[in-house]
């Protein structure tokens, strides 16, 4: 014959053990009796969308949005050194006094950049031509002089 175990607090009930008809006294080895868990309480469903008054989202008024212009990357910038003759190296400083008196003052490379610009516009024939008006001189760093 099994003995019924005390009521204990409703947290943890104390079961019997039906083998040797003793209550287990130790809460932490105690086991939940046979009794139906209460089941968990849920949230209540939403309400049909039909019985729910929508309100209208309110109105903003606010700036027309103007679009941005893409950000232009800038180009890669790329330091070369070359060799040039005396009297073109004149002809540069010309072209740039030339460009100041027309209100367009111009550094070096700008003037470089035009010429490689109009060199590229060239028809074949004429680019030609302009290459075999230039004659080739020696790469490289000129010699240094000694003083004599």
């Amino acid at each position: 014959m099994s003995t019924i175990s005390k009521p204990a607090s409703k947290s943890a009930p104390l079961a019997v053990t039906p083998s040797r008809g003793k209550t287990l006294g130790n809460k932490a080895t105690a086991t939940r009796s046979a009794r139906p868990a209460k089941p968990a309480l849920s949230k209540p469903a939403a309400a049909p969308a039909s019985k729910v008054p929508v309100k209208p989202a309110p109105i903003v008024l606010s700036k027309p949005t103007v679009a941005k212009p893409a950000k232009i990357k800038k180009p890669k910038l790329v330091r070369d050194s070359f060799t040039i003759p005396k009297s073109e190296y004149g002809v540069l400083a010309a072209l740039k006094e030339r460009a100041a008196k027309l209100s367009n003052p111009a550094k070096k490379s700008e003037l470089l950049r035009a010429g490689v610009k109009a060199l590229s516009a060239m028809s074949d024939v004429a680019f030609v031509a302009a290459l075999k008006a230039v004659p080739t001189i020696k790469t490289g760093r000129p010699a240094k002089h000694k003083p004599d």
